[in-house]
């Protein structure tokens, strides 16, 4: 990610923080580390067992130019696709967690990788999300993949 990429993607980020100012410090003091940030607000995250989020990314990437931001977490056994506000809240999926108003996730800054959470995609400062029926739609392919035997 170029410079001015990073400075737009971490100006996106901290925007739904309720203190930007103070969330942007944070990342100063420490790039490797992470913060605190409200989902619901500027986006909702739908988060995936690796099994069926790699597969969903893979097709995501074959159909569309630019996913929005995805992170992986926890050893890379979750995945976490940015949504647009709302979706988390509307969202019927067996194994996605939505993750709306009232939430918080942990955020490395854009680039980087921070403990067990990195970026797949990162942001791009511009505010691309990924499209909830977009998203849908990979995640029926790629589970009918994995019921195929494909990986």
């Amino acid at each position: 990610m170029t410079g001015s990429g990073t400075r737009s993607a971490v100006t996106w980020l901290v925007s739904a923080a309720p203190d930007p100012a103070a969330c942007r410090r944070m990342w100063e003091r420490d790039p490797q580390g992470v913060v605190l940030l409200p989902a619901g607000r500027n986006w909702d995250v739908l988060i995936l067992p690796v099994g069926l989020g790699h597969p969903t990314l893979d097709v995501l990437t074959r159909v569309i130019d630019r996913p929005g931001p995805v992170l992986a977490g926890f050893g890379d056994a979750r995945m976490g696709f940015f949504v647009p506000p709302g979706t988390a809240g509307r969202w019927l999926g067996t194994g996605v967690r939505g993750v709306g108003l009232g939430a918080w996730i942990v955020v490395p800054y854009p680039g980087r990788t921070a403990g067990d959470v990195r970026w797949l995609i990162p942001p791009d400062g511009s505010g691309t999300l990924t499209d909830p029926a977009v998203l849908e739609l990979a995640l029926h392919e790629a589970a009918a993949g994995r019921a195929d035997g494909n990986p």
